[in-house]
């Protein structure tokens, strides 16, 4: 069985994750927006792709705190099982 990062890894590997994921798919969503096909697409994308993940990361990182603050305090955290 492969080894698992310890869970203090948990407040980079998260944002890393969700960085990489989203800005593929936001990345490829706005490069196939424009109507005008070419044959560099993928170049393109590839490009977009690592500038859009060099912002979200960090961003994530400075963010995703205060997220969390914010869904706590608008939703019910669960109730412990008895």
């Amino acid at each position: 069985m492969p080894k698992k990062l310890p869970p203090r890894y948990n407040a980079v590997a998260m944002p890393l994750v969700l960085s990489v994921l989203m800005s593929c798919l936001v990345s490829a969503v706005s490069t196939t927006a424009n109507p005008d096909f070419r044959a560099d697409l993928f170049s393109l994308w590839m490009k977009a792709w690592g500038i859009s993940w060099l912002v979200a990361f960090p961003s994530l990182l400075l963010v995703l705190p205060l997220v969390r603050l914010i869904v706590a305090a608008i939703v019910q955290a669960p109730q412990a099982r008895r």
